[in-house]
């Protein structure tokens, strides 16, 4: 069995994502890369191809596909703008996913459609100036009102898909981790509410311009500045929000190592064709030790990484947790490698790896949010030593 494409559906959606990867994404992406935009309609269309709703219900205008088609997509998608897919990762995964398995009947009838359609843009929104990995240390607040609707205060950063355009468009809808008090112990209690725009109070703070990589993404800071937000738009019940974190973190790390596979992906083929072209000394330079230990090595990482992601995808159930062990070391080891193998294409190609046109610089820009957005390579090292420690045994399964 091919575990990258288990079934003749894995192996069509490859085959679909591919086709409108080479006519649609590849020829926009040094572009957006090079002028910092957004695809914003090109994202959109997506939707066409059900992709925007890969794990919804078909109830809601999704298809239901598994945790190995979100790899698949985020593979090929990143192969060629690894900034485009965190737009489509931002909002299929953080924002689809995340409502389909924690909202209501009514709020995924109600939103889904739209999302999965690709009418409404999501983002999910978390991270703050001052706050990233420590969650409990959420300084945004919601206060209930006594007409049953809350009262959102606080600035969040670094979201993808914040704003929407240049004029300062907010996304179309934002799932926000706010404080909603404390529990029995004293320890923070985070809720998730649903904010839409056009609700009083919800704006862009900043489009964040001058990134290193992923400029064709937007990021932004959101603004809530005594937001209302209805009754309804609480999202489960209130101290929710770690259960909802668990249930999608698992799946946002194993497709944030998809994008790595990717980036590596390219990053090989462009240095294997560039090494049987180039020659020096009257020898292709693929000839040479060092360019064979620089191909070589990487073709192993590679592997290694393409066999990891798989076994893990095949493994996880979407909406459940319980695969924390391999979702953190998947992105621990693959988006590190992701990097090594840019870093490698970049030196087997001298100068021209040093240049737009030829691809690697990007994608090894572009590789470096992945050792930190979904959490940071150090914080999946002390999951990984923490779990290990409560779990010894599954050293020897």
């Amino acid at each position: 069995m091919d575990i990258a494409n288990p079934t003749e559906e894995h192996r069509m959606l490859r085959e679909m994502v591919r086709d409108f990867v080479t006519e649609h994404v590849e020829p926009q992406a040094l572009e957006c890369d090079r002028n910092e935009i957004f695809n914003l309609e090109l994202l959109k269309s997506l939707g066409e191809l059900g992709l925007l709703g890969l794990t919804a219900s078909e109830d809601y205008g999704g298809v239901g596909l598994d945790a190995i088609a979100t790899v698949i997509v985020h593979e090929e998608l990143s192969a060629s703008d690894p900034g485009f897919a965190l737009s489509y990762l931002a909002h299929a995964m953080l924002f689809v996913n995340n409502l389909e398995h924690n909202g209501s009947e009514e709020q995924r009838a109600r939103i889904l459609p739209k999302a999965c359609s690709g009418e409404w843009i999501g983002a999910m929104a978390m991270s703050e100036p001052d706050v990233g990995t420590d969650v409990l240390g959420l300084s945004t607040t919601a206060e209930i009102r006594d007409d049953g609707n809350w009262v959102i205060n606080g600035r969040k950063m670094w979201i993808t898909n914040g704003c929407l355009d240049d004029e300062g468009t907010p996304a179309d809808v934002v799932l926000v981790y706010a404080k909603t008090g404390a529990d029995s112990r004293g320890k923070a209690q985070i809720s998730t509410f649903l904010v839409e725009n056009g609700m009083p109070g919800y704006s862009v703070g900043q489009k964040i311009i001058d990134k290193t990589g992923m400029r064709a993404s937007n990021t932004a800071e959101l603004v809530f500045e005594d937001c209302i937000v209805p009754a309804e738009n609480l999202v489960g019940d209130v101290g929710d929000s770690m259960i909802h974190m668990m249930r999608n973190l698992e799946l946002e790390r194993l497709t944030l190592a998809a994008m790595s596979l990717g980036i590596a992906r390219r990053s090989l083929h462009e240095m294997n064709k560039y090494a049987a072209e180039r020659e020096a000394f009257g020898r292709q330079i693929r000839d040479f030790g060092q360019m064979q230990r620089y191909i070589g090595e990487s073709w192993a990482k590679y592997r290694a990484m393409r066999s990891y992601i798989y076994d893990t995808a095949n493994n996880m159930g979407l909406g459940n947790s319980g695969q924390r062990l391999d979702s953190d070391g998947v992105k621990l080891f693959a988006t590190t490698a992701a990097k090594e193998i840019a870093d490698a294409a970049i030196q087997v190609m001298g100068g021209y790896g040093y240049v737009a046109e030829y691809v690697v610089e990007r994608l090894w820009r572009d590789s470096k949010l992945l050792e930190i957005g979904g959490g940071t390579i150090e914080s999946h090292q002390k999951n990984i030593t923490r779990d290990l420690s409560k779990t010894p045994e599954v050293i020897n399964d």
